[in-house]
């Protein structure tokens, strides 16, 4: 899963395309998702999502998803889930100071934002705190209730 993981945050431009694109498609079928009703379709959606993102980002589907503001690199995968940068434990070749086998989520993040254009700029923007109520929900849907003005 890791070598898959670092896959993704050298190849981070053209996923943002098509995260961007998935997005676009998401949102011009908001009224599907509201004939359907979003409750009846988060369980199935976010299996989707879990499936895809999990593949390509070991993705703990914490529902606030910033992968298009971290290269890719989930944050969710720090040992220590921090959202907002690294700790002070970066070891000198990069890595993680906890699992010192891994590259620290945010070296990659760096990296992997350098490939999307505005990348370091959505970087500097600071995060929220995970809601751990959101755990295991589609951040796709929340996304598109956001976004449309669809009640949660």
């Amino acid at each position: 899963m890791y070598s898959v993981r670092q896959w993704s945050v050298r190849h981070a431009g053209a996923l943002d395309r098509i995260y961007r694109a998935l997005e676009a498609l998401l949102i011009r079928l908001a009224p599907l998702w509201r004939a359907i009703g979003y409750q009846r379709v988060e369980k199935p959606m976010a299996a989707v999502e879990r499936t895809f993102k999990g593949l390509l980002f070991d993705c703990r589907m914490c529902g606030h998803c910033v992968l298009g503001s971290t290269g890719m690199s989930c944050p969710m995968n720090c040992p220590k889930q921090l959202r907002n940068g690294p700790c002070g434990g970066v070891r000198e070749n990069g890595h993680c100071e906890v699992i010192p086998a891994m590259k620290c989520v945010w070296v990659a993040a760096y990296e992997g934002s350098r490939r999307i254009p505005g990348g370091i700029e959505k970087m500097r923007v600071l995060q929220v705190a995970a809601d751990q109520r959101l755990q295991g929900s589609s951040s796709w849907l929340r996304v598109v209730r956001e976004k449309t003005g669809a009640a949660a």
